[in-house]
């Protein structure tokens, strides 16, 4: 990692900005060049067999068989690599991912998603079931959210996930925003913790974003939120919580300031909006953030997270129709006839939805607040356990998602560190951070304590090895300290290209 470290030093003599241009024009010139992909090559191969674990062990397919396998075989294959993969969760030990994990849940859903694997949505004439447990998603989740406590008509629809449910709103605001205002170069305010599924839908649909840096809570800063809204400004953007720090914006001071600036507000509960009803009713402080603050003009909360749903849904909703249409696509004019979808996908996974709504009408509201009771508590002793960590700190105030940094060891080191003990954490930067998402698997007795030990004992393994390196710690690094729209965004590129390749 000798070009990392270089790098590095050298950056570190310029501002931000600067030194993305210089180092643009530096990568340009041949010899660093190829010493830069020489170096991100090396990098790849550290990590090719964490990508890859199973070449060499399952059979790979870059084309067709000539014949098809047997059933039961294959099966008998999927059921060694579920295996494989399955122990990596069920211990409690992966950080979010698997939010609910109950064997018995999963062949409820299992069962559910087999009734209803061949139903469309797009073609509610033959499965007009998806219809109604679509719509009885988005308004369970609605009044979860102050929908009952608004004469506003909240409305929404189901999507594939989080990031779907971002994209769509944004669409909508862009749209209005044309029609309704003229607005020709739209703008979208948003916190630097925002989820990056904001800066994907600024890249889809046109939208400058403008990121504004956060408080040292890590909370979005009100006042500098505020003055970056311009006449442009189509929407605001407040986290419930963020996914980095776990934390919750001023939702009700912003979107109050939307609303007198009438412009949008989206509260991003993607994370959150399964969880923050219960963790309210359990006395936690939650500071207000859904359709009970007039501002708040649409939402995300993921069904397919604290929902306890299969993987692929979300919801987005909106104060009212009229701002919802705006997300929809029709066209009149095809030849294949009259054509329209509510969200981006034209055919979906019905058996999606049902399991969704199977899983909310199972779990009511007293298994909602039954299990953000386990996690909070559990998120509790974890708290305690790290504050008391020598050299370990926890960023600002956070309920289940919990980020802790460090001044005194290098805390990649401590995430790969843990990683040698089976954990699972995302590793975060700007700034160097791990976090850890509390979930039901995390709940199961002695799981909450063996992390703590884990950790204290990975701070000690690095203060003790602090020249030790692994295979991640370096990217990781790398990450937090050079400019990340050039090495790290080609090293991210490769990455994705290497997930792509079939084992030879």
């Amino acid at each position: 990692m000798g070009i990392e470290k270089n790098a590095q030093k050298l950056m570190g003599l310029f501002p931000d900005r600067v030194a993305g241009w210089l180092f643009d024009r530096i990568k340009g010139i041949p010899l660093v060049k190829k010493a830069i992909y020489r170096e991100l090559d090396a990098m790849l191969d550290d990590i090719r067999d964490m990508v890859k674990p199973y070449t060499g062990k399952f059979p790979a397919f870059s084309r067709l068989p000539g014949s098809g396998l047997e059933k039961d075989n294959i099966l008998s294959m999927m059921t060694a690599i579920s295996e494989c993969e399955s122990s990596k969760w069920e211990d409690g030990y992966v950080s979010g991912a698997v939010y609910h994990g109950d064997r018995g849940h999963i062949d409820f859903l299992n069962r559910v998603y087999a009734l209803n694997s061949q139903s469309n949505p797009l073609h509610s004439d033959v499965w007009p079931s998806a219809a109604k447990y679509e719509a009885e998603i988005v308004s369970m989740t609605a009044a979860m959210l102050g929908a009952d406590k608004t004469p506003d008509p909240v409305c929404g629809v189901v999507s594939s996930g989080g990031t779907e449910s971002i994209l769509l709103a944004m669409k909508a605001y862009r749209d209005r925003a044309i029609e309704t205002k003229g607005i020709r170069h739209p703008e979208m305010v948003v916190p630097v913790s925002a989820h990056a599924a904001f800066d994907k839908a600024a890249l889809y649909f046109g939208i400058r974003i403008i990121h504004v840096p956060v408080t040292s809570d890590f909370i979005a800063d009100v006042a500098a939120m505020k003055r970056a809204v311009t006449k442009n400004t189509i929407v605001m953007v407040g986290s419930s919580p963020c996914f980095p720090h776990g934390v919750i914006d001023p939702i009700e001071e912003l979107s109050a300031f939307a609303a007198k600036k009438k412009i949008g507000f989206h509260t991003d509960a993607c994370l959150g909006g399964f969880m923050l009803p219960w963790a309210e009713k359990l006395g936690y402080p939650v500071p207000p953030y859904d359709f009970r603050l007039d501002g708040v003009t649409s939402m995300s909360a993921d069904t397919h997270k604290y929902g306890y749903a299969a993987k692929g849904t979300s919801v987005v909703l909106y104060r009212n129709p009229e701002l919802r249409r705006f997300q929809y696509f029709s066209t009149t004019e095809w030849p294949g006839g009259l054509y329209f979808s509510p969200t981006f996908a034209g055919s979906r996974p019905g058996a999606l939805s049902a399991a969704c709504w199977a899983a909310m009408v199972s779990m009511g509201e007293k298994g909602y607040l039954d299990a953000a009771k386990r996690i909070l508590s559990t998120a509790d002793r974890i708290k305690k356990g790290i504050s008391e960590i020598n050299g370990i700190k926890i960023l600002g105030n956070p309920l289940w998602v919990i980020a802790f940094a460090s001044d005194t060891v290098d805390i990649y080191h401590v995430m790969e560190r843990m990683g040698e003990a089976g954990w699972v954490l995302n590793g975060l930067h700007r700034p160097s951070c791990v976090h850890v998402c509390v979930t039901l698997p995390h709940t199961r007795p002695g799981v909450a304590d063996r992390f703590v030990q884990d950790l204290a004992g990975a701070v000690d393994h690095v203060r003790a090895n602090p020249s030790e390196t692994g295979r991640m710690a370096p990217v990781y690094g790398m990450a937090a300290t050079l400019p990340v729209r050039e090495l790290v965004g080609d090293m991210l590129e490769r990455y994705i290209d290497l997930l792509y390749e079939v084992d030879p």
